[in-house]
């Protein structure tokens, strides 16, 4: 089955740039295109895509506020990936909390678009755990120490949530712990209904935030 997208950009060369990439995949469609997040929902809610792709600073409604917009109003959401130039920009961090699965820069290559798109389509999260490490030290909060406090996770579910906060796939933490990916999904299934963390995304910003897992 085919991954549908909607681009979302203020910026008509960028918006075509990716629809190229992304067109040129057998397995991916783009099937419409926005120039500011104002008209997210309303798109969203007529093509159903799979995921959007969605530039964070725009004129009239950010991408942050679009997230929201599109996570508190639409049911049985898409996934949203957050294009941005800067991975180190505040703006993508407020995005990542208000739930965007994670982000692209613009300058990536082909493949490295094409593969995010295809990551966030299955489920799974896209960040640069360098560039999440750098804005979670500075926003951490006692909030964060708490949830993950009252979490009590076991020895194991915390060996999953490290390995989810270096950017691993279940695949990819599986065989690093040795066990089956049923397993790691049903770890990870536990770490978010503990953490009350709505995706990956939300529970490996709190492992950061909360000083659980440190920047290196």
């Amino acid at each position: 089955m085919s991954v549908t997208v909607l681009l979302v950009d203020d910026e008509p060369l960028v918006r075509a740039g990716l629809r190229a990439v992304l067109e040129a995949q057998p397995d991916i469609e783009v099937v419409g295109e926005a120039a500011d997040g104002a008209a997210v929902v309303p798109l969203v809610r007529q093509l159903r895509p799979d995921v959007v792709a969605m530039d964070v600073r725009m004129p009239l409604l950010d991408g942050i506020e679009a997230t929201k917009a599109v996570l508190r109003t639409v049911d049985s959401p898409p996934k949203i990936l957050v294009v941005t130039t800067f991975e180190n920009d505040e703006y993508v961090y407020q995005a990542l909390r208000a739930g965007a699965d994670g982000f692209l820069l613009k300058r990536a290559r082909p493949a490295e678009i094409v593969h995010a798109v295809r990551l966030v389509a299955e489920g799974e999260t896209l960040l640069y755990p360098a560039a999440v490490r750098a804005l979670a030290s500075e926003y951490g909060n006692r909030q964060a120490r708490k949830a993950l406090e009252r979490a009590a996770l076991t020895q194991r579910e915390e060996d999953v949530l490290r390995l989810m906060a270096k950017g691993m796939t279940n695949v990819e933490i599986a065989r690093e712990l040795i066990v089956g990916a049923e397993t790691v999904k049903t770890h990870v299934s536990a770490v978010l209904a503990k953490l009350g963390a709505r995706d990956r995304t939300q529970a490996v910003i709190t492992a950061y935030e909360s000083g659980f897992v440190t920047p290196a």
